[in-house]
């Protein structure tokens, strides 16, 4: 499932605590591919705390509280990692990240937790959300596999790497537009697992590569990059970056002058990369990009640079006045 479909789907389940509703999410997925980012997004947006368990690191006791002695009964203290309404608030998220790579006598441990949202004596609040993540079997990583009642207890999801949804996110998030540029023209580099190199292309270490452009220099940049996205996406990302010096004046195109479209098509989509977050600030400016974007000689740049800003905007782009006009001139490549 696409990032942004699950994000609307996790809001809701996060929602649905509060009315005693709520089922229980397991996110599974490759390194890297925005897992953890999704529930960190939702919580954001509910100004909700995310308490984040890696059971990777956990020992059974962890979780179900260490004995002590009551006179003459056995009492257990509960963990102060979990949630508690009076310290953590009323609604929340319980995230319990990395749960494929535990010992299965902790996943024992997390059962009840998950499906009874209790512990012994503890209580899970109950306007507090359960989601999980895990890596699958087949991703190289420490996992186990996960034992069938534990399963049981989840609705299950996919996250897949989706480049359009990745792009939504780069613009709000500062990412270099040399690199969503770079993507947009080399999209199957998105997300390219290579178990032969420590460094490997994803949503993630693409945001580090994005770090690095902003931080080293020509003489360390290609070994930044290589170290960030392996050698192969970290060389053609560099080679791509020297490049646009044949850049066109990205102010010029904003202040609608006639500035005609390079021909090399990766430069096309490093312009189309800096018109977007240019449009995105300039909100005055939108009808010069709205006449730029038809001027691309492959009309499917265009309407992807007008998409890009119609996800970063709304609606309230169909508002400006030559939108009109852009629509009616790819309404051909729209229908089809």
């Amino acid at each position: 499932m696409r990032p942004a479909q699950l994000s609307t789907l996790l809001d809701l389940e996060f929602l649905s605590a509060r009315e005693g509703s709520h089922t229980p999410v397991m996110l599974w997925g490759p390194p890297g591919v925005g897992k953890s980012q999704i529930v960190s997004q939702v919580a954001s947006r509910h100004d909700a705390p995310v308490i984040d368990i890696r059971l990777s690191q956990m020992e059974p006791s962890d979780l179900r509280g260490i004995p002590f002695r009551v006179e003459n009964r056995v009492e257990w203290a509960t963990p102060s990692m979990l949630p508690d309404e009076q310290r953590h608030g009323k609604f929340g998220i319980l995230f319990l990240d990395e749960i494929t790579s535990c010992p299965p006598s902790v996943s024992a441990a997390a059962y009840q937790l998950i499906l009874d949202r209790r512990l012994g004596e503890y209580r899970v609040p109950e306007g507090w959300a359960i989601f999980a993540a895990g890596n699958r079997q087949g991703d190289r990583g420490i996992t186990y596999a996960m034992p069938s009642p534990l399963a049981n207890r989840f609705s299950h999801f996919e996250v897949e790497a989706n480049l359009d949804d990745w792009a939504a996110w780069a613009y709000s998030n500062g990412i270099d537009d040399r690199l969503i540029g770079f993507l947009r023209f080399r999209p199957e580099l998105l997300f390219d697992f290579d178990p032969s190199h420590q460094a490997f292309p994803s949503p993630r270490s693409w945001e580090f590569a994005s770090r690095a452009l902003s931080k080293f220099g020509n003489d360390l940049l290609l070994p930044a990059l290589q170290g960030c996205v392996g050698p192969a996406a970290g060389l053609e990302l560099h080679a791509f970056v020297m490049n646009l010096e044949k850049m066109p004046d990205i102010d010029a195109i904003m202040n609608g002058e006639d500035i005609p479209v390079p021909k090399e098509m990766d430069i096309q989509y490093a312009v189309a990369a800096a018109l977007v977050r240019r449009a995105i600030r300039s909100e005055d400016k939108l009808g010069n990009v709205l006449e730029y974007a038809l001027k691309f000689p492959v009309r499917e740049l265009g309407i992807m640079l007008v998409s890009d800003i119609h996800r970063a905007m709304g609606n309230k782009l169909f508002s400006v006045p030559e939108f009109s006009r852009w629509a009616g001139a790819v309404s051909e490549v729209l229908l089809y």
